[in-house]
């Protein structure tokens, strides 16, 4: 598998090369320039497989038999929790993905990622550094967990995370370092592309990242949208319509992947009230606005990393951005719409699910199966769901187990030589 620096074309790696490297020059991402796509029939028999062989067969179709001898054993460790397709009301299915480790869907990515490193560094010291709006510095923080050779600092923004996220985050300790940041997570994230961009750092503590900037996290994340289809009965397999919550738009990205291989789906843009991409695309004008904070907070991002991958994508296939339907959803109507499907079929959405839900709903049209993306469990925003649909949620054994255990992190101003002067000095890799 070769794949491209989109900001330098002359940089060119592979698929192991890109998981140890995670961004390429001048802050480019890695991408492949062309994707081969299933016939009709391969797609047909790939529906029929389970999880782990069907993942197994489109990450080797995608990566090559030249590269990861133990692909199959990494993907079989890797996704050892289902993804249910659970209805939602009459027009639409929740794709579960929060039945992982930490109950969100970066657990899919988190954990191949994690295990594709430790196959591939050998006996390299390697630090992870990584921003999180919530969900994946758990995810991160729990797929790296006592991995040997391997320290995580996670930054991730202060007060713009739930309780519960932080909880997931900041109580491991051991090799994992969290880092609460004064500042919005689109800094944190400029914070971790300038730390990349630092020879002398990246060289100390073998730097690598696990945000969606690395390739392996997508790959990953592209199975999943074949298990939602896959789920389907098969009058309504040519029919599907993705509604995903966009924020870094890695999660998008993976999809379209999966269309490109062969997937019959159109997809829906779902964002709160950070609306870059739907006022892009209905403009033509990229103006980032000040980040703002909402209940649906792994999504209050402003400078999405992986829209050049989209475009690159659509420029590969040939589609036209215009050809997305898309939406923004406030806070009063994410909780709004959250009450009326509670209500009306007794399904509880989370604030990112209700976004998606909502967003879908308004761009469904007859005889369109609609599936939008359950990302989180709606306990780790109980505070949130508790108020707006006047129940107790129960806490899953995962989170109350969590949630009164010490946090063990450190408070940081958003300024790079005050991370870099923490990272030298306090890690102790292979120590």
């Amino acid at each position: 598998m070769e794949l491209v620096n989109l900001k330098d074309s002359s940089e060119r790696v592979s698929f192991a090369q890109a998981v140890k490297q995670g961004i390429g020059k001048e802050q480019g991402l890695f991408f492949m320039e062309h994707i081969k796509p299933f016939s009709a029939q391969e797609i047909d028999e790939l529906l029929d497989l389970d999880l782990v062989p069907r993942s197994c067969k489109i990450l080797r179709h995608l990566i090559g038999n030249d590269e990861m001898p133990t692909l199959e054993s990494i993907i079989a460790d890797a996704f050892i929790f289902k993804a249910p397709l659970v209805k939602a009301d009459d027009r639409s299915y929740c794709l579960e993905l929060f039945h992982g480790p930490t109950l969100a869907f970066k657990d899919f990515g988190a954990r191949f990622m994690a295990r594709v490193l430790s196959s591939i560094i050998g006996s390299d010291k390697c630090t992870i550094l990584t921003a999180t709006s919530g969900d994946t510095g758990a995810a991160v923080a729990d797929a790296f967990y006592h991995q040997d050779k391997i320290d995580v600092v996670v930054l991730y923004p202060k007060g713009m995370v739930s309780p519960l996220q932080e909880s997931l985050i900041a109580t491991l300790g051991d090799n994992i370092h969290a880092v609460e940041v004064n500042a919005p997570f689109d800094n944190c994230q400029d914070m971790v592309k300038t730390a990349f961009d630092d020879v002398q750092l990246k060289a100390a503590v073998g730097l690598n990242s696990a945000n969606s900037i690395n390739i392996s996290r997508l790959l990953a994340q592209i199975c999943y949208y074949f298990e939602a289809v896959a789920q389907l009965d098969k009058a309504s397999r040519d029919k599907v319509v993705f509604s995903v919550p966009c924020g870094n738009f890695g999660n998008i990205t993976a999809g379209l992947i999966a269309k490109a291989l062969g997937l019959k789906s159109r997809f829906v843009i779902a964002c709160n009230a950070n609306d870059t991409v739907p006022r892009y695309l209905a403009s033509g004008n990229w103006e980032p606005h000040k980040t703002i904070a909402t209940i649906s907070n792994a999504m209050d991002i402003s400078r999405p990393n992986n829209w050049p991958r989209v475009e690159a994508l659509c420029k590969m296939m040939g589609w036209s951005l215009s050809d997305f339907d898309y939406g923004s959803v406030s806070d009063e109507t994410t909780k709004e719409n959250m009450k009326a499907l509670y209500q009306k079929t007794g399904y509880v959405l989370e604030p990112h699910a209700s976004v998606a839900h909502k967003v879908l709903s308004d761009n469904l049209k007859d005889g369109e199966v609609g599936i939008f993306l359950g990302t989180a469990h709606p306990a780790k925003f109980k505070e949130e769901v508790d108020a707006t649909l006047g129940i107790d949620l129960p806490l899953p054994q995962v989170l109350a187990d969590r949630i009164n255990v010490a946090k063990q992190k450190k408070l940081m101003d958003d300024d790079f030589a005050t991370l870099k002067s923490y990272m030298l000095d306090e890690l102790k890799l292979g120590q």
